[in-house]
């Protein structure tokens, strides 16, 4: 046996990767803990724990993280409407900083040297997790093994981590027929690597997990309501069930359940990855996909045009770069969230859906205060609004283009030349 390394506290999924660093850390003479966070993700623990300890775990944690998960992470995500490469609904994401800090506090309260994880070198959760890390304890060191030669070398893919775990007598999901690699939690699903690197492949269907095929889905559409106050939502109505949930952890569950059943988030995606190279993923969002349609569609009504372009155009995009490449401990971080309620002051009402065969169609909606005027709108009345007021209104704001139109015709680029589809004489 070699000299004591230290004590290092693993990340462990439970999966393959993790569980054969964790033997492998053992081999080079690391006392290993085995950290675990229950994101919402479907596992057993219980089996995880015993997997653990019988690969050679000297102790194993497990933090229940799901309402933090809710509340801190995925609720700030849901109010900006957070997307990445207007896509991607950031599940992966969201999850590392809560993972961190709890694996953070276990590190500190139980003395461990170092921490270590089971990312890819080509990947973004190397960058999250790390840069995580740093931001709560910059001190700490990091064990990051698919950096290490020593060890990438001797596990060049995934089939020699197979047979590695054979060897060790690890019992793991993957197989080489299914070699793909999963990060599961209570917001989403993802999928990566063996058949998927080919981006021309379709998923096999038996890989998704949380959704029913669209194509399989019920062929009657299901109708609930959803209550939001300040941009977060506060209750969903389900008639069918006769169930009003107001929990935030409930009502994620619930309407998880409501997604999978009607076949909604599935998503396929090549994405650029932060560290440069791209990357095809496939994920599962169902619960997410329903709220971020919801929220997006009350905010129509009840947010002030300018506070949501400014939001959209700053707030979104910036907080989607920070999920996606673990800026979360961040002063950047802490500016961008501390805007969001500002934002959502007004975002409070009642959005009614119907869910049909992987899709969420607004009904209606409803609010106390929302900003729209159904007489200042109407067609069919004044309603307060003079019609004659607006010829003042396009003649300021011609004012320039008439002066753009002049300067062009001066220079023999105006007049009423054909032209091609973006402006430009032919």
């Amino acid at each position: 046996m070699p000299a004591s390394q230290g004590r290092v506290l693993l990340a462990y999924s439970g999966g393959l990767d993790t569980s054969c660093i964790l033997a492998w850390l053992i081999e080079q003479g690391y006392e290993v803990y085995a950290f675990m966070a229950d994101v919402g993700q479907e596992e057993d623990f219980e089996a995880a724990r015993t997997k653990a300890l019988a690969v050679g775990a000297k102790k194993f944690f497990l933090e229940d993280l799901k309402r933090e998960f809710v509340t801190e992470l995925i609720y700030p995500a849901m109010q900006a409407n957070c997307i990445y490469e207007n896509v991607y609904l950031l599940g992966t994401s969201l999850a590392r900083p809560v993972i961190a800090r709890g694996m953070m506090a276990i590190a500190d309260r139980e003395g461990c040297d170092f921490v270590s994880h089971g990312c890819t070198g080509k990947g973004n959760d190397q960058v999250r997790f790390e840069l995580a890390f740093y931001g709560l304890k910059p001190d700490i060191k990091v064990i990051a093994p698919w950096r290490i030669p020593e060890f990438y070398h001797r596990f060049a893919g995934r089939q020699a981590l197979l047979a590695y775990a054979a060897e060790k007598n690890i019992p793991v999901q993957q197989t080489a027929a299914k070699p793909w690699s999963t990060d599961e939690n209570l917001f989403h699903i993802s999928y990566e690597a063996g058949i998927l690197e080919d981006p021309n492949n379709t998923p096999p269907a038996d890989m998704w997990k949380l959704t029913t095929a669209p194509e399989d889905a019920p062929n009657t559409p299901e109708r609930i309501t959803i209550e939001f106050e300040r941009g977060l939502p506060v209750k969903v109505t389900v008639p069918e069930q006769s169930r009003t949930y107001t929990d935030a952890v409930e009502i994620f569950v619930a309407l998880n359940s409501l997604a999978r059943k009607h076949g909604i988030g599935r998503i396929d995606i090549v994405e650029n990855r932060f560290i440069g190279v791209k990357s095809r993923g496939c994920y599962e969002s169902p619960a997410a996909t329903i709220l971020r349609v919801a929220h997006m569609d009350l905010e129509g009504l009840t947010l002030d045009r300018n506070v949501r372009a400014l939001r959209d155009q700053f707030v979104t995009i910036e907080l989607g770069k920070i999920l996606y490449n673990g800026h979360w401990f961040t002063p950047e971080r802490e500016f961008i969230v501390s805007s969001i309620p500002a934002s959502q002051r007004t975002v409070n009402g009642l959005v009614r859906l119907k869910l049909y065969k992987g899709n969420v169609v607004v009904e209606g909606r409803s609010s106390d205060e929302g900003l729209y005027d159904a007489k200042q709108s109407s067609m069919d009345e004044l309603g307060g609004f003079e019609p004659s007021d607006t010829t003042g209104f396009i003649q300021i704001e011609s004012i320039r283009i008439k002066k753009w139109a002049q300067a062009n015709i001066r220079k023999g680029q105006g007049g009423v030349q054909p032209k091609d589809v973006y402006g430009s004489r032919v």
